[in-house]
């Protein structure tokens, strides 16, 4: 697709970012202590704290990636959301006061204070930097998506522009810049997005398409031995034909320009695919032309609208019950994606599939579970909810935000907040992505543009509003995500683990610096992972948490024989897994230009196998170790 820039969106956009910077000067002047620049100086109220952690828990992931995967796979996009938020149970009941109790800057300090172990502090401090840049990249890349359609600018632009501005957020003012700039985008990323699901609801349903809808075209083939002879048009000659399991593909070519067409054997039917060809040389065609003809199109649209058993054009006075039972009844055409190479292209085709509404509301669309399933499928769906639900309390950038408050008490208060916020914008998302489903208004080369094209139906304020609203939310997690990093770096590594002994001056300085390192390695990576969904990045983010913190935390405080080097054998563990997993996986083969099926696991999220193997290691190494690595019981709280 391409995209040009509205003046008005451009000036709304540099607004935000203007407003983003003046709080970073504002208390940037305030900021001299490593407390006040790791931890916010640990007094936020717990009212702002809970909005703040919203805002950065409702990243590039939430907003973009789940509404796309909504968009495009119906319910199933919808159960990121629910793992995200069931997430919070864990650390509300379980981490939230121990962890405040325990620490000071970083979860490090929870971890090491009953130890005081260089171990756990190595440990911790790489477990910090691999999860925080694994959140990153996914933050990085929904930059780029966004800064393309809003400033009609590359996406290595987008990404080196999140970067730059963060990394002159978190090196000016540290933790307390970061959390006004998360309160600020969390309340109005919520505001905003209530107003779009208003507006998506108060339009009603129809049929009728897009301003820039493409009607595909349909044409009957002959087939003779399972193979198509000829069709209906005789401008059009066959070229070509793939196959690849129930689906069968033929190739056609009209005026020298070529496609590829989904062939209905029931029917002898051929339905135009909207397909994209990179070549060996790195050229890129669209329905065999150059990107600047633009043969592609916003797609997604109804099928037909089914209103108390009866077919009509259109509905409209619904409320967000009937919205849902309208679709429910109906049927969506949606658009799904295959690959595969012929000859010296690379070919990615993306077809139309009439959906029953029923389908759409249910799981199945994305992850099969259903009796058509392999056993392979229902574990990959297994360990994605177990690395959302777990993940989530294993965080860095979450967990170091308990640091910022005054009091345990307090840091319960904003997580019930949290919570709270939290769930209300994700029921928005389902809105959201079904409205951008239904509306043609999808592009197939970033499921992350949902939300903000379907504001763009609206008007350009509304598109305006909503994209630098995404925008500053990309910028509040990241800002968050590399205090994390800057907070291990300088904190566990070089002041406790190095026994280097910072000052608080040397401290922060430290800390700077490794925030810009971090940065310029998410900026390195978020180009690198251009087109993958946000979402689906940040559950191997989740993965890699849950596996390498989560069983220290828990065993930390409820298993009294755990050890320090059970601790840092159990983080090892976690990382090495998980990370490993996730390069083997099949998602992660298409992206080495590889077919999934070669990948030597067919498990796209590590977490069944890297979280139980974690807490096993903790669990077999302390109890090797438990009489010589007894917990200092009553040392004090690190200083």
């Amino acid at each position: 697709m391409i995209y040009t820039a509205s003046p008005f969106a451009v000036g709304i956009f540099f607004a935000v970012v203007a407003a983003v910077l003046g709080i970073s000067f504002y208390f940037g002047r305030k900021t001299t202590s490593a407390k006040g620049y790791f931890a916010a100086g640990g007094n936020i109220h717990w009212s702002v704290n809970g909005i703040a952690f919203a805002g950065d828990y409702l990243s590039a992931a939430s907003f973009l990636g789940i509404c796309g995967m909504i968009a495009f796979s119906g319910f199933d996009g919808f159960l990121y959301s629910i793992g995200y938020l069931a997430g919070w149970v864990v650390a509300l009941f379980v981490v939230a006061e121990p962890l405040k109790r325990l620490g000071k800057f970083t979860f490090a300090d929870a971890l090491d204070s009953k130890f005081g172990s260089r171990g756990i502090r190595l440990m911790a401090a790489i477990s910090t930097l691999v999860v925080s840049i694994f959140y990153l990249i996914p933050q990085m890349v929904g930059a780029g998506a966004l800064v393309t359609p809003l400033l009609g600018l590359p996406h290595w632009v987008g990404v080196t522009l999140v970067g730059g501005i963060v990394i002159f957020i978190v090196t000016t003012a540290g933790m307390k810049s970061t959390t006004y700039v998360q309160f600020l985008k969390g309340a109005l990323l919520m505001v905003f997005s209530l107003l779009l699901v208003f507006l998506v609801i108060g339009k009603g349903i129809n049929l009728e398409p897009s301003e820039n809808y493409h009607d595909f075209i349909t044409l009957q083939a002959e087939l003779t031995d399972d193979s198509v002879t000829s069709v209906s048009d005789p401008a059009y000659t066959i070229v070509g034909e793939y196959s690849k399991n129930d689906l069968r593909f033929v190739k056609l070519e009209k005026d020298g320009i070529s496609n590829w067409w989904k062939l209905e054997t029931e029917t002898c039917t051929l339905t135009e695919a909207l397909t994209i060809v990179t070549l060996t040389d790195g050229a890129v065609l669209y329905n065999g032309a150059p990107r600047e003809e633009q043969l592609f199109f916003p797609v997604g649209s109804m099928h037909e609208i089914t209103v108390d058993g009866e077919q009509v054009e259109s509905v409209s006075g619904l409320n967000a019950i009937s919205f849902l039972a309208v679709i429910q009844e109906s049927e969506v055409v949606r658009f799904i994606a295959d690959v595969f190479t012929s000859g010296d292209e690379r070919v990615r085709i993306w077809y139309q599939e009439v959906t029953p509404g029923n389908e759409i509301l249910s799981p199945g669309l994305k992850f099969h579970i259903d009796e058509g399933s392999t056993f392979a499928d229902k574990l990959n769906f297994i360990s994605l909810m177990l690395a959302l639900f777990f993940g989530t309390a294993a965080l860095p950038h979450v967990l170091i935000r308990y640091y910022t408050v005054s009091t345990p008490a307090a840091a319960r208060k904003s997580t019930i907040v949290a919570i709270s916020a939290i769930g209300f914008f994700y029921i928005l998302t389902l809105y959201m992505g079904l409205g951008a489903m239904i509306s043609g208004v999808l592009d197939v080369e970033s499921s992350n543009m949902s939300a903000p094209l379907l504001s763009q139906s609206f008007g350009t304020l509304m598109f305006a509003c909503i994209s630098a609203i995404a925008f500053a939310t990309v910028l509040g997690t990241v800002s968050g995500l590399i205090v994390a990093s800057s907070g291990a770096v300088a904190h566990d590594f070089i002041d406790r683990f190095l026994g280097k002994k910072l000052t608080d001056h040397k401290k922060v300085i430290a800390g700077k610096f490794a925030a810009v390192g971090t940065g310029i390695i998410a900026i390195l990576l978020g180009i690198a992972f251009k087109g993958m969904n946000v979402a689906y990045l940040v559950g191997l983010a989740f993965a890699i948490a849950a596996s390498a913190n989560l069983p220290s935390i828990l065993m930390l405080l409820f298993w009294k024989k755990t050890t320090s080097k059970g601790i840092a054998a159990s983080i090892a563990t976690g990382i090495v897994l998980a990370v490993g997993l996730i390069l083997l996986s099949p998602s992660m083969f298409v992206r080495y230009g590889l077919e999934a099926s070669a990948a030597p696991l067919p498990l796209d999220n590590p977490g069944i196998i890297s979280i139980p193997l974690s807490f096993a290691v903790l669990i077999i190494v302390s109890l090797m170790t438990g009489k010589k690595d007894q917990p200092q019981e009553e040392k004090a709280l690190i200083s």
